[in-house]
């Protein structure tokens, strides 16, 4: 199954670039992945060329490993549209690279470098896995597209008889009303036999719960080939604010889940009011819900599913608790759960409850009980990760933790860095991750080593070395 993960921003004073990847699989060459960059014109130092006009250079780096082996490697300069004016630049300009490589996990470091500018080379690094077995289905890497044109001539950004311009960020503001997306399919006709039927489901989910919206799913039968395209957009005016996925599945004649994939995004729409169903005629009598009684007690558990909550229930859920009618909360909790397990609510809601006691034990301060921590939050959204180091007398170091998943949904190899700068309270904050929707910041050393490390270069990513740093190895080695 391909991997995509959140866009990576560059945060630097000056140089705003973005870059995101998928992977595919071509029938004659093999597997391969896309790099996809989109650098803001009016972010980079253009300089005077040899024709008189002003450009701007940004050099890119990537390089692919295994086990330290480099296995890919590339250096680019892209260079901007030549312009007249400098303070006129209201443009962005685009790279997109291929690079085949065979199956396996890869360690992708990125550099992105302004060349007329002094600033620290912004860094990251990824974990990426690329997996199209020859007698399997699959689904290609989601492609988010900006626009699409029908070509004759083939180029690097042409895919099934279109150039397709990459949409770099998984986020959706109000002004942008339509999701556009590009995907391929692999191997149906060995899987279901030639000129067999299958059926390709698209729709778009909440990303806490798997919620589906009525007109945002896209059901067709396909007749299978080496390579199917799911290319297509979904209409995004009614879609309220909130974190979302939108879902490739394929599935047999007997409606079988065969191959799938995901693509995380964010959509930010102000303006469109967040409507529930009217629960007044839910019904709590007879069920476990009526014995909760106490209006702290039902409004504590309510504040409690905020972490697996979707944005429009946690909207409501606020605006409710505001009131402190204990016959609405009791409705809307007998409500959640009924929609995640609507044969047996009360089963999920006490293995949960369990878990939000592990955390409230474990994660609690004097003013904030544990499931409203950072940490309390990502383990009741997530799951408790498979390995976590706490480093709590590091020297120079504020106290910190490093939290490792194997996997959340599709998405591989995922860590979270929670620091404690006050150095009293048990409540540590999350300063950064790589799993998507979650804070991204490639300065966070920076952040567990503020102690000794003051640096006035908004730009630096590093920090000085000292005696007993071990985040590194802690970050790139989770035991």
């Amino acid at each position: 199954m391909a991997l995509m993960f959140a866009p990576i921003a560059t945060q630097a004073k000056k140089l705003q670039a973005f870059m995101s990847y998928s992977t595919f699989n071509s029938p004659t060459d093999g597997p391969y992945i896309e790099t996809y960059l989109t650098v803001i014109g009016n972010s980079v130092v253009f300089v005077q060329n040899a024709n008189g006009k002003f450009q701007g250079t940004v050099e890119i780096t990537l390089i692919f490993s295994q086990d330290n082996v480099v296995k890919q490697f590339k250096k680019i300069n892209l260079l901007s549209p030549e312009v007249a004016d400098t303070n006129n630049v209201d443009f962005a300009f685009i790279d997109q690279q291929r690079f085949l490589l065979p199956n396996g996990q890869y360690t992708v470091d990125i550099q992105i470098k302004d060349i007329n500018d002094q600033a620290t080379p912004f860094k990251a690094s990824e974990t990426i896995e690329i997996n199209y077995p020859k007698e399997t289905v699959s689904v290609s890497g989601i492609e988010l597209i900006e626009t699409y044109t029908k070509v004759e001539n083939p180029g690097i950004l042409t895919k099934n008889g279109y150039d397709l311009i990459p949409y770099i960020l998984n986020y959706y503001p109000e002004k942008i009303s339509k999701l556009t997306y590009y995907a391929e399919i692999y191997n149906t006709d060995v899987v279901f036999g030639a000129e067999e039927k299958y059926l390709l489901s698209t729709f778009i989910e909440t990303y806490e719960n798997g919620a589906l919206f009525d007109d945002m799913v896209k059901v067709k039968k396909e007749t299978t080939k080496p390579v199917n395209v799911a290319f297509g957009e979904f209409d995004l005016t009614n879609l309220p604010t909130g974190n979302y996925n939108l879902v490739i599945e394929i599935r047999d004649k007997t409606n079988k889940l065969i191959a799938y994939n995901k693509m995380f995004f964010q959509r930010d729409h102000p303006s469109m009011q967040v409507v529930m169903k009217d629960l007044s005629n839910v019904s709590v009598e007879n069920t476990f819900v009526n014995r909760i009684n106490n209006p702290d007690t039902i409004a504590d558990y309510i504040q409690s599913l905020y972490p697996i909550s979707s944005e429009t229930e946690r909207q409501y859920a606020t605006n409710l608790l505001k009131r402190r009618d204990t016959k609405a909360m009791q409705q809307y909790f007998y409500n959640f759960w009924v929609t995640r397990n609507s044969s047996n609510p009360e089963g999920p809601w006490l293995l949960y409850k369990i878990e939000v006691e592990k955390v409230n034990a474990a994660y609690s301060s004097k003013i904030r009980r544990g499931y409203e921590t950072d940490r309390g939050r990502v383990y009741l959204q997530y799951g408790p990760p498979n390995s976590m180091i706490e480093s709590l007398n590091e020297p120079s170091a504020y106290p910190y933790e490093i939290w490792h998943y194997y996997a959340i949904g599709t998405q591989k190899n995922k860590k979270f860095v929670f620091c404690n700068a006050d150095m009293i309270t048990n409540d540590f904050t999350l300063i950064h991750s790589d799993a998507a929707g979650e804070i991204y910041d490639y300065k966070w050393k920076q952040r567990i080593y503020g102690r000794n490390s003051v640096t006035n270069d908004i730009d630096d990513d590093g920090v000085n070395k000292h005696w007993g740093d071990k985040s590194d190895e802690y970050f790139n080695n989770p035991r």
